[in-house]
């Protein structure tokens, strides 16, 4: 018999490392923006996850940048910005009068790169973790991306780990990868103290009135509903793979969806469409969650973790 408990028992917060959260929601990294304070606190989310910051400053892809197709969207947007030191100097601090932790997504063409880039992150107040994108083109590598292959991936992450200190670092892995497992394990054995799992996956749409792709740049990176199954499998393998936190992320649109990736082994969660269709579905996702453990008699979110895994997986890593 289910114990009853009331919403405001439920203790959503959830542990990545040493960083606590107050719920395991937040964003996608490029699906939100200051601008959605107009629409709800952003002080309620569990971390704020910036839109991925370069080195220099970039114009990004062509347009059209977006393209809806059948239960999701594609985007090719380039990671367009003013580079790290606008960033550092001007959207740093506007990120910081919100209160919740601020998590800087990050991305570079070479190791190198990573490294100093996320030195400097790791250097700036306010900065409670670095994200790194590394499903972004390897320039030492002919252009593939440092997520496909454990070796480049852990590469990378080595070397940010060594730049970075004490400072958390998660790192964002690719769906594009044949085996996301190995890429998981590789760059847990380097230091990540969390893994993202996962980007967009790579998709295409075409217009047959005009025969050319939708977006500009041709391929680009689908998510949205249907994406959901892939996703959660792969946070499942991932799960499987290593003792530290995984964060979920892909069709995720509700509670619902959030219980399901918890239960898939993800510690915390992220938003990203479902934010074009609902601005306030992160804060929506976050009053269904504590309603839905109180009815489930759940007193800490954070035992959802997992629950449907396999007895033999791995242990978490104590934070």
């Amino acid at each position: 018999m289910v114990s009853a408990i009331t919403p405001a028992q439920v203790d959503l917060s959830v542990r990545i490392g040493s960083l606590t959260l107050a719920n395991p929601i937040m964003p996608a990294s490029g699906t939100f923006g200051p601008e959605l304070a107009q629409v709800f606190d952003l002080g309620l989310l569990g971390a704020l996850v910036t839109k991925s910051v370069t080195p220099e400053a970039r114009a990004g892809n062509p347009l059209p940048r977006l393209a809806e197709t059948e239960g999701g969207v594609l985007n090719s947007i380039g990671i367009p910005g003013k580079g790290l030191d606008h960033f550092i100097a001007t959207q740093v601090p506007d990120w910081r009068r919100f209160g919740a932790p601020v998590v800087a997504s990050l991305s570079a063409p070479t190791v190198a790169a990573f490294a100093d880039a996320a030195r400097r992150l790791a250097e700036t107040p306010g900065i409670a973790a670095i994200e790194a994108n590394i499903s972004c083109p390897n320039l030492e590598e002919d252009g593939r991306a440092f997520a496909m292959h454990p070796e480049p991936a852990a590469a990378a992450t080595a070397a940010m780990r060594r730049a970075v200190g004490a400072t958390p670092l998660w790192v964002k892995l690719s769906p594009n990868t044949g085996d996301i497992a190995a890429v998981a394990r590789a760059v847990e054995a380097e230091g990540a103290d969390a893994v993202v799992a996962v980007n967009t996956i790579l998709g295409l749409a075409i217009d047959i009135e005009t025969g050319r792709p939708k977006l500009g740049a041709g391929m680009g990176g689908f998510s949205g509903p249907a994406f959901k199954p892939i996703a959660l499998r792969m946070v499942w393998q991932c799960a499987q793979a290593v003792r530290v936190p995984v964060i979920g992320v892909g069709g995720i649109a509700s509670a619902a969806d959030a219980v399901e990736f918890m239960m898939a082994g993800a510690t915390a969660v992220q938003l990203g469409t479902a934010s074009f269709v609902s601005p306030t579905a992160m804060p929506q996702a976050i009053g269904e969650l504590r309603a839905w453990c109180a009815r489930k008699g759940v007193a800490r979110a954070a035992a959802l973790t997992g629950a449907a895994l396999p007895a033999t997986r791995p242990p978490v890593a104590a934070g």
